[in-house]
Order: structure tokens, then C-alpha cells, then sequence
């Protein structure tokens, strides 16, 4: 372990953490790799030396240039919520905690601006904005657990982003600490560079402060939702929507097997979809297992984890054989009568293109929005793997993408997706996919195929890997092919920025190709 002496001298010994818990604790964010790694009971590959807890601007200069001086890699952490790899630790380096930078500096009502430190948990920036009559705009899933900063690393997108952008539209200016100890706040030189910062997840700079447009909290809300009979007639009327011109604050659209959950649990099922979904399940499964699913409707997942997901073609297979329904879900936020005038006009047109289920779908959606982030890890204690990839294209090509990755990954993983965070020129696809592999070597395995499959087939349709998850490690040996040309931009801006190359050194950009960036992670830790 390095000499931390010097450090604990910058923070204070108590700010300076170094029992095997606390390095357990930050040695990694959310990236399912690693819950498949710690459920195999190995836990030390990136096990930080320390980790540091900052709590001014200065302190966070001092560290830089301690590290500097000690060849040390630093490692900016929020609250540990991102699914990339994006916090993975250094064995040789120390984790940078920002959480105590949380606080809002100054909330200016009549210009709507607001200035906070980043280290704020998110549903708590909400919640004080809010009682002020206020909004971001911004609601990730993962808004109780994830923060400011965190946001702007990743170039994260709220469920309401066809309403309020993603978190570079709103921002303004960020005060950061460079890789070379220097305190600056964007917009005050010649050359703004201000979204160089944002999502480059801590690879040239540590963002202490940030200043944000807000908007005035809405006070009337229209919530709907409509069922059409398959996915290109729901994508074009999704398309005819925003080009039209209305803004609404969510535009959601589920595809077969993710629209039958959702109306499931919204009680707005049509029994015989639903029935000849969980008949053809219930064949597949011993019989102790289809007496639950009858009894149970949520053992629907826990048989599929259990039982079915060691076939997922077979499953696949199946959904694609059940009738195309597919529940769209769209609201309005506002308070003037425009919000309701646009909803009248939005809720026509889909209307006349599908099925109008009525408000409930929609406000049912509202109410449980948030609740899919707290549900995963039960999945991984039954032997299973989870997770989720967000993509993003024209509409134009929204379609095929969607079959590509569905037919790239289905023999792999039981696989369903809905469509979100639309916009005038396109829309992201946000897969969710389960599989399963006995033992830890061939689980890794099975993890690692299905990636390779699905963000090749991304990248041969034309589209984006990533839209508002961030890039990490998970994603950074496609990098090139999202930005072809732009390595010698990032590596001046790291020579610029970052030219010791301690800032979070191996994400965003892989000099490895595909995900065997991933390779020396496998070594590691097996």
C-alpha cells in the first residue's frame, strides 16, 4: 500500500479510509460484471488502496497534486450507481468520494438558475427544488441513489427527457479541478469547454460545482395510455408526435413482452394475451413451477429465472409468436392551458392510429416509475444475470435495430426492450435482458458473448452504443466506432487536461478493440 501519510495530511487521518470493508465498498459501481464477480465470492481484483473523502475544492486540488507527485491513479466516485464500469478501482490508485460536496448554493427563482456543489443526491436537489415551486427536470431511475455529478460524468437522460433534454441541456457551466490541481469555471475563456467535461466521467477533471437552467414545477398533469396492434405502426405514431411539434414530458412505448408486464401489473391486461403467454411458460415448466405462476403472477420472473432462461431461444421464441400489442405510454406536464391543449391534440392522433386505454396505464406508470432500479438483486441471488442496454438512433432506423439486437442476442438471453428519450431525429431503445450459466468461469462467459453480440450488432445497424448510461469500461473499446476520428481529440484534451494521466485512467476510450477491453478484468479477477 502506498504511503498515505502525506495524504491524510491534505484531509485529516479520518477522511482517509483503508480497512478492507471501505475499500470493498468503493472498489466498484453498479457494473452487473461485478455482481456476477462478488457473487462468485471475488471481491479483491480492484480493490482501491484507499479511498479519500474531500470536503472543499482545495482539499480536492491537494490530492491531485499529491498524486502527481506519487504516480497515484485517482478515481472520482458519487454514490456508485452507474452500470459501466465507470468507478472500477485501482489496485494502484485511490477512490476520490464526492459526496460531501452536496450542497445547493444558490437557487435564483426569478432567472431559473440554479448553482449546486455535485455531490447532492439527486431525489434530494429534487425535493428542495420542489418545495420551492421548482424543477430540474431531471428523474433517472435512479434518482434516490445516485448524484449530481454523477449525472454530468455520464451525460445522463431522466425519464422526461423529451420534455427537459438530458443534463447537458440544462447545464450552463461546471467548476471543476483539472489534472494538474487547477480550480476553473467553464465559459471564461476564448473557447468554452464546457461539454468536453460533461461525459468524460472523470478522465479530465474532477466537477465540484455546476450551475443549471430549472423550470417552474408543473401543476397539471394528463397521463395516458393507448395499445396498438405492433411496434412499426406504434413507432411511427411515436414519430408523427414529436414532429409535429408537441413536447411531452414522456413518450414511452413497450415492445410484446414488456407491454404485457406492464399491463399486468397495471390490471389492464386482455386476458387472452396474457393467458397464452403464461400457457406456453407453463408448458415449459415442471408443474410445482406452473402451479405458481397460476397461483402468482410474479413467479412468472422467478420460473423464468429458475428454469427457462438456460433455453432463452426457446422463450424468445415464444413471445414473438404472441399477438404484436404493444402499450404506449405518453403524459403532459404543465400549468398554463397549453400543457392541455397539447395533450388534447397528442392524445387524438394516437387515437386514431391505436387503442386508448384511458388515463390509468399512464398514471399507474407514473406512480411506479422508479420502481425497476430496487429489483434486480433478487435476480442475481436466484443465479442469474441482469442488465441493461441503452442505444440510440433515427427513426429511420429504429425498427431494424431493434430486430438486429433482438435477433443478435436472443440466443444468448431472454431479452425485451421499450422505446424512450424520443426526439425530433430519433430514439433510444433501452434493452432489459436475464440469462443464465451454471458456474462463475461460464456465467463471465455467457456475460461477456452476449455483450460482443449485442453492441456489435449496434454498431453494424449504424447506431450509438450508448445514451445516457455513460461509457465506463463496459463500453469503451466501441468508443471509436460511436466517434470515428475522435481519439486524437480526446488525447489532446488529456494531454491538455490531464497530462500525468492519473485522472480514471482506462475508461471511456479502450486502445483494445470490442469488449476484450474487457481482458484484463477476466485475467484479474479469475
Amino acid at each position: 500500500m502506498k504511503d498515505l501519510t502525506s495524504l491524510e495530511k491534505i484531509v485529516g487521518k479520518e477522511s482517509v479510509l483503508t480497512s478492507f470493508p471501505d475499500r470493498i465498498a468503493y472498489n466498484a459501481d453498479c457494473w452487473p460484471r461485478n455482481l456476477i464477480l462478488s457473487r462468485g465470492q471475488i471481491i479483491t481484483p480492484n480493490l482501491p488502496a484507499a479511498v479519500v473523502q474531500p470536503r472543499t475544492e482545495k482539499q480536492v486540488s491537494n490530492i491531485v497534486k499529491w498524486a502527481i507527485k506519487t504516480k497515484t491513479p485517482l478515481v472520482p466516485f458519487g454514490a456508485g450507481s452507474g452500470v459501466c464500469g465507470g468507478t472500477l478501482g485501482d489496485p494502484q490508485g485511490v477512490v476520490v468520494d464526492m459526496k460531501h460536496f452536496n450542497k445547493i448554493l444558490k437557487v435564483d427563482k426569478k432567472n431559473h438558475m440554479l448553482h449546486s456543489e455535485v455531490g447532492i443526491i439527486g431525489m434530494n436537489l429534487e425535493t428542495e427544488l420542489q418545495r420551492q415551486g421548482l424543477t430540474l427536470g431531471h428523474f433517472p431511475s435512479s434518482l434516490y441513489c445516485s448524484t449530481l455529478g454523477g449525472y454530468l460524468a455520464g451525460r445522463s437522460a431522466g425519464q422526461f427527457s423529451t420534455r427537459y433534454g438530458k443534463i447537458e441541456d440544462m447545464v450552463e457551466s461546471v467548476r471543476l479541478v483539472s489534472g494538474e490541481g487547477e480550480i476553473f469555471t467553464t465559459g471564461n475563456d476564448e473557447i468554452d469547454v464546457l461539454q468536453s467535461f460533461v461525459g468524460s466521467e472523470g478522465t479530465l477533471g474532477f466537477i465540484t460545482e455546476a450551475t443549471l437552467r430549472i423550470e417552474e414545477k408543473p401543476r397539471q398533469h394528463y397521463y395516458r395510455g393507448f395499445e396498438f396492434n405492433d411496434i412499426p405502426s406504434a413507432i411511427d405514431a411515436m414519430r408523427r408526435v414529436i414532429q409535429s411539434g408537441l413536447r411531452p414530458t414522456v413518450l414511452r412505448l413497450y415492445d410484446e413482452f414488456d407491454s404485457l408486464i406492464a399491463k399486468r401489473k397495471a390490471g389492464r391486461s386482455k386476458s387472452s394475451t396474457s393467458s397464452k403467454l403464461i400457457e406456453k411458460i407453463e408448458g415449459f415448466l415442471p408443474s410445482q413451477t406452473a402451479s405458481q405462476v397460476r397461483n402468482n403472477a410474479t413467479a412468472i420472473s422467478k420460473a423464468i429465472m429458475g428454469r427457462v432462461l438456460g433455453a432463452p431461444l426457446v422463450l424468445n421464441t415464444m413471445v414473438d409468436a404472441l399477438p404484436a400489442e404493444c402499450l404506449l405510454i405518453i403524459g403532459f406536464e404543465g400549468s398554463t392551458s397549453i400543457a392541455k391543449a397539447e395533450a388534447d391534440e397528442a392524445f387524438e392522433l394516437l387515437g386514431a392510429r391505436g387503442i386508448d386505454l384511458g388515463s390509468g396505464p399512464g398514471h399507474h406508470w407514473l406512480e411506479h416509475r422508479m420502481d425497476v432500479s430496487f429489483k434486480q438483486s433478487a435476480m442475481y441471488v436466484a443465479g442469474t444475470f441482469v442488465d441493461t442496454m441503452e442505444i440510440s438512433t433515427s427513426w429511420t432506423n429504429l425498427e431494424r435495430l431493434y430486430r438486429n439486437v433482438r435477433k443478435a442476442m436472443s440466443p444468448r438471453v431472454f431479452i425485451m426492450a421499450h422505446f424512450s428519450h424520443a426526439y425530433e431525429h430519433g430514439c433510444s431503445i433501452y434493452f432489459t435482458f436475464l440469462g443464465y450459466a451454471d458456474g462463475l468461469d461460464n456465467t463471465l462467459e455467457a456475460y461477456q458473448e452476449t455483450w460482443d453480440l449485442a453492441l456489435n450488432a449496434v454498431r453494424n445497424s449504424g447506431a450509438s452504443v450508448a445514451h445516457h448510461h455513460g461509457v465506463g469500461v463496459s463500453k469503451s473499446g466501441f468508443t471509436k466506432y460511436d466517434h470515428p476520428g475522435g481519439r486524437p481529440l480526446f488525447d489532446l484534451l488529456k494531454s491538455t487536461f490531464d497530462p500525468h494521466e492519473i485522472l480514471n485512467p482506462g475508461k471511456v476510450w479502450s486502445n483494445r478493440d470490442g469488449v476484450d477491453a474487457w481482458s484484463k478484468i477476466d485475467r484479474e479477477a479469475l
